[in-house]
């Protein structure tokens, strides 16, 4: 089987002022303290929760040796 990516995500801003769900999802993700990084496997399940809190994270997909930052947000940067 071929190894898959790893997405490398970073809790950049807070979750006071949101939903519950966002913050479970931020919690099911492994996120615990703001500014904390982690990594999880590159699946459909992994994306639609990053989806979900695209407007409190950072992500960027790390392949074997490579690293390529997406945009999970629509905040458009002058």
């Amino acid at each position: 089987m071929a190894s898959q990516g790893k997405l490398r995500i970073k809790w950049v801003k807070s979750a006071i002022g949101y939903n519950k769900q966002q913050k479970a999802t931020l919690a099911a993700l492994g996120l615990r303290k703001l500014g904390q990084v982690v990594e999880r496997p590159d699946s459909p399940q992994v994306r639609g929760m990053v989806f979900a809190v695209r407007h409190l994270v950072e992500c960027e997909m790390r392949e074997s040796d490579e690293t390529t930052r997406f945009e999970t947000s629509r905040r458009v940067e002058a």
